[in-house]
């Protein structure tokens, strides 16, 4: 009998661990969809990822909502050329996940070129199937 327990305990913290697995792997490939629908510029892939309730903080300690989030990159007023995320972590406790990196970036905002060097904190929330931004902070780095 004790070995029957065993065999279960281990195989229900192995079915765990695997759906955990699964749900981070889900979350980085949700942040990557993000990544290219920024650089892209595509409306409705930005919709798609974006959380009907998304906030989207900048830096700056600007908010925008989920309609100007995706107006200002759709349109070009924000525009990313490139974006290299680095020393990504990613936590996922149920339907909620929690990813922090640094964001690399060229822009060319309204015609002009620049350069992005920031931090950032993502919440991402899981709706039926699918991985959503739900929040979003960016920060300054230490210099």
């Amino acid at each position: 009998m004790k070995k029957y327990l065993l065999l279960i305990f281990f195989l229900s913290a192995t079915i765990m661990v695997n759906a955990q697995t699964t749900d981070e792997t889900k979350v980085v490939q949700a942040v990557e969809k993000l990544r290219l629908a920024m650089i892209s510029g595509d409306r409705t892939a930005l919709q798609n990822i974006a959380s009907e309730k998304l906030g989207y903080g900048h830096s700056s300690g600007k908010l925008e909502d989920r309609a100007t989030f995706v107006e200002t990159i759709a349109s070009g007023r924000s525009d990313f050329v490139t974006i290299d995320l680095k020393n990504q972590i990613v936590k996922v406790s149920g339907k909620i996940a929690i990813v922090r990196h640094e964001l690399q970036a060229k822009t060319n905002d309204n015609g002009k070129p620049g350069e992005v060097h920031i931090g950032i904190v993502q919440v991402w929330q899981k709706e039926g199937k699918d991985w959503k931004l739900f929040d979003r902070q960016a920060y300054k780095l230490p210099q």
